[in-house]
């Protein structure tokens, strides 16, 4: 668990069961379908019912839970989870709220959604191109590996997310 800014932490699984879940005073983006949006949701399928009013996303107490794979292909990534996630990290830090953002591995899930919060609702990174925040927010978290499909979600989408302040 590294903390890129104040009070604002990316990691892993580990990270949350072992340092943060028992903790009071923090909130946690949960950027991975299984097992926690899975559990929250309760579905034994493959996938979530589609149908379900949480189906993207979740919110349990002081959890947002992101219904997310680390897909190759960008049309599995939803803006619409994302900006929620963004809004989520930006209120709990206002209220004064410790915020870890993690994913299983802590390599492309959450450090994704990190890197775009730092973006675009920041002055941590730059803004005028991906490339540019990416090679400053490595000096932050140097496991940030996005895969290919999470990655080309965020190109593509660059420009909305740091127009957004």
């Amino acid at each position: 668990m590294i903390e890129i800014d104040k009070n604002f932490f990316v990691g892993d699984e580990r990270d949350y069961e072992l340092n943060v879940s028992r903790q009071v005073g923090w909130a946690v983006v949960q950027a991975c379908k299984d097992p926690y949006h899975r559990r929250a949701l309760g579905y034994k399928s493959r996938g979530a019912p589609k149908d379900h009013p949480e189906y993207l996303v979740a919110r349990r107490d002081n959890r947002l839970i992101l219904n997310i794979v680390d897909a190759n292909d960008p049309s599995f990534f939803s803006k619409e989870m994302i900006d929620q996630a963004l809004d989520f990290i930006g209120e709990s830090l206002s209220n004064g709220k410790k915020v870890l953002v993690h994913c299983n591995q802590g390599e492309s899930r959450s450090p994704s959604i990190a890197l775009i919060y730092l973006a675009s609702r920041t002055d941590v990174l730059p803004k005028d191109s991906l490339e540019e925040a990416e090679k400053k927010f490595i000096s932050l978290y140097p496991s940030y590996n996005p895969k290919p499909g999470l990655r080309e979600h965020i190109r593509q989408n660059w420009v909305q997310y740091c127009s957004k302040q």
